[in-house]
């Protein structure tokens, strides 16, 4: 249960850049001010690039380590700016692998509180459907999950833009 207090310190919040995760990231900042909670955004990138192969029997690895790039980052870089803003001191932890499976570790490895996490569900009934690293998260562990849809009203999401 969410107590008030100091029994939230910090917060894991996944991002990749998408509006969904722009909403799961501003209201784990609220969660984060409300509890005096340090919010650590993470970013899970590709572990390997798969190469196109060639026709010739030539053989090209069909996979290389990702490098991480400023692509990779800028999910990273945009909420650590939006904390700054909020006058939140913030961390942030670029992840490789399956996103659900290392979202779910590094909460495990920082403590985590609270996982948020926002969901690119399509359900015709609201909340019907869970986005896979939403669902995936909720099924891989036993920490609080705060799926965050991003349903929020044109009204409500306009203000202050």
């Amino acid at each position: 249960s969410l107590g008030t207090g100091g029994d939230m310190d910090r917060i894991v919040i996944a991002t990749d850049g998408s509006k969904p995760a722009r909403e799961a990231v501003e209201l784990g900042l609220e969660l984060a001010a409300e509890h005096e909670a340090t919010p650590i955004f993470v970013h899970v990138i590709p572990e390997i690039d798969v190469m196109p192969t060639s026709g010739l029997g030539i053989s090209i690895p069909p996979a290389v380590v990702h490098e991480p790039t400023d692509e990779d980052r800028a999910p990273l870089e945009d909420a650590l700016a939006l904390a700054a803003e909020h006058g939140i001191a913030a961390r942030s932890q670029l992840l490789s692998g399956s996103p659900a499976a290392q979202i779910v570790a590094y909460a495990d490895s920082v403590g985590a509180d609270l996982i948020v996490v926002g969901s690119r569900g399509h359900g015709r009934i609201t909340g019907a459907v869970l986005g896979s690293v939403s669902h995936g998260v909720l099924a891989q562990t036993r920490r609080p999950v705060l799926v965050v849809r991003a349903a929020r009203s044109a009204v409500e999401a306009g203000v202050g833009t």
